[in-house]
Order: C-alpha cells, then sequence, then structure tokens
C-alpha cells in the first residue's frame, strides 16, 4: 500500500473517532436518557398513570393519588405482619431519602386486609422507624384491589405471598421505574429518584 495512502486513512480515522467523542461530550444534559437507559430500575412503558384512589392511612387521613403528584413519589405493597420482606423494603426507601438528603412522597399500599389495620400499621412504621416518612394506605380488600391491577401487582392471600415492589412516579403522576425487591438497594432508588427530580426541574 502506498505509504501517503496509509497514513491519509489513519488520519481520517482519528478524525472520525475525534468528531464521535466531541459528539457524546458535548450532548446536553438537558436531552433525556435515550429510552431511560440510565435509570437503575427497570423502564416502565411511557404514559402509564398511576391508579386513582383515595384511601385512609394509619392516622385516619386520607391519602389520594392527587397527593403524589407534583414530585416524585415512591409506591410500594407491604403488609403490616410481616417480618420478612418488607422490613428490609421499608428500610430500602428510608435509606434511599437519606441518600437522597431529603424525603419525597411515599406510601405503602397495605396487601393483607382485614389483618392491616391502623394499629398494626402505626406499629410497623415505629418499629421500622419510618413514622413521618411512609404512610401505609389502608382499605378492604375491594378497595384496595384495583390499586394492585393498576400497579400490575397482587394482594396476600391464604396460598400465595404478595409481590413485593417498589415503583416510583414522575411529577406527572406517571409509573416510571420499578424494582423488584431483591435488586432494589437504597443507593439505586436515590439515583433514579435524582433522574426524576432533573426532570422535573427541567419542566
Amino acid at each position: 500500500m502506498n505509504p501517503r495512502f496509509a497514513i491519509a486513512l489513519f488520519l481520517a480515522g482519528l478524525l472520525s473517532l475525534g468528531g464521535i467523542v466531541v459528539g457524546l461530550l458535548g450532548r446536553s444534559a438537558d436531552e433525556p436518557e435515550a429510552a431511560g437507559r440510565q435509570f437503575e430500575g427497570s423502564v416502565l412503558p411511557p404514559g402509564v398513570r398511576a391508579p386513582d384512589f383515595a384511601l385512609q392511612n394509619q392516622d385516619g387521613e386520607t391519602i389520594r393519588t392527587s397527593d403524589l403528584r407534583g414530585r416524585p413519589a415512591v409506591v410500594t405493597f407491604m403488609y403490616t405482619n410481616c417480618e420478612d420482606t418488607c422490613p428490609p423494603q421499608a428500610q430500602q426507601i428510608k435509606g434511599a431519602m437519606d441518600e437522597l438528603g431529603h424525603d419525597v412522597p411515599a406510601i405503602a399500599v397495605a396487601v393483607d386486609p382485614p389483618d392491616d389495620t391502623a394499629r398494626s400499621a402505626r406499629r410497623f412504621l415505629i418499629e421500622n422507624r419510618m413514622t413521618g416518612r411512609l404512610d401505609f394506605v389502608l382499605g378492604r380488600r375491594e378497595e384496595l384491589e384495583p390499586v394492585w391491577r393498576g400497579f400490575h401487582t397482587r394482594g396476600k392471600t391464604a396460598t400465595a405471598d404478595h409481590q413485593g415492589r417498589i415503583t416510583l412516579l414522575d411529577a406527572r403522576g406517571h409509573q416510571r421505574v420499578s424494582f423488584p425487591i431483591d435488586q432494589a438497594t437504597p443507593t439505586r432508588i436515590a439515583h433514579d429518584l435524582r433522574l426524576l427530580e432533573a426532570e422535573t426541574e427541567r419542566g
């Protein structure tokens, strides 16, 4: 091969590579993540809203879907007498908010009515040091089942346990990211909440 031709090919390759690097580095931080690839959790289909509900929490206060809009929020599913997966679940959310440096709206939808009562929910929150940071949403099975379905999960039955999962909502109330319990960590949850907060700030 002609030495001059070989040198020209080499220089052309360098210029091409340089252009790619500049393009990647120059991408605006305001551009959305391609297909959500920067989220740590599983990205959900676009436009799936959280189901509408108006249910009481452990203190008898009404919690509505609209209370979760305006900023990112956390939704999970637990039962108050759970001793295996639910306490670590609560600690993952607590740890995520600690890493984030501030609290976000967070609810645990009860999955074991009628055993999930206001009293047992308050006890669970006290034992897990989540009082004031997590609301337990309670109700009859017929009230809770539409919420479970809206989040594509199920309640606890005599023959099957509930499906443990943590879902993150964006400021519009859309379900954006989901973590199976065995894949959730405080750091991963906090990371994805930061991305959702950055989206909110960009409008």
